[in-house]
């Protein structure tokens, strides 16, 4: 095992989610502290299949998670559930507007409809971030 998997084994242990675990090993090469990273990459452990959802979602969760998060790499998230549930009311939104929140699917790729077009797909998700920031107080 290399040093940066057991780092990210590590952080896995001390309560990072598996995205947080990977994205945090690499901190150093690109000049973002972990804990920083640590608090955009907590929605992204929901499981939410990065490389088909719609890349726009995926913006809005970082955001959700960079403004909810609370915690770091050395104890953990005490609010990891709280940052999903949050997420998830957002992109079911997203789903009822939108029929999918799979890109491929949005694209009509298989199907050859456009359920939604990116442009559009991305005005959704900065307007499901902004509803967000707005219940925050924000």
């Amino acid at each position: 095992m290399n040093t940066k998997a057991e780092h990210a084994a590590e952080l896995h242990q001390r309560g990072c989610n598996c995205a947080q675990a990977v994205a945090c090993t690499f901190c150093k090469e690109f000049g973002i502290s972990e804990d920083d990273m640590f608090r955009i990459a907590e929605g992204f452990g929901l499981g939410m299949g990065v490389m088909e959802m719609c890349g726009a979602l995926s913006g809005m969760a970082m955001t959700i998670g960079l403004d909810n998060s609370q915690g770091g790499t050395e104890e953990g998230s005490r609010t990891k559930g709280d940052t999903y549930k949050k997420i998830r009311s957002k992109v079911e939104k997203f789903k009822e507007k939108n029929g999918s929140c799979i890109c491929r699917e949005l694209k009509g790729v298989e199907t050859g409809k456009v359920l939604c077009s990116c442009p559009q797909c991305i005005a959704d998700a900065v307007a499901l971030t902004e509803e967000y920031l707005a219940e925050q107080g924000k």
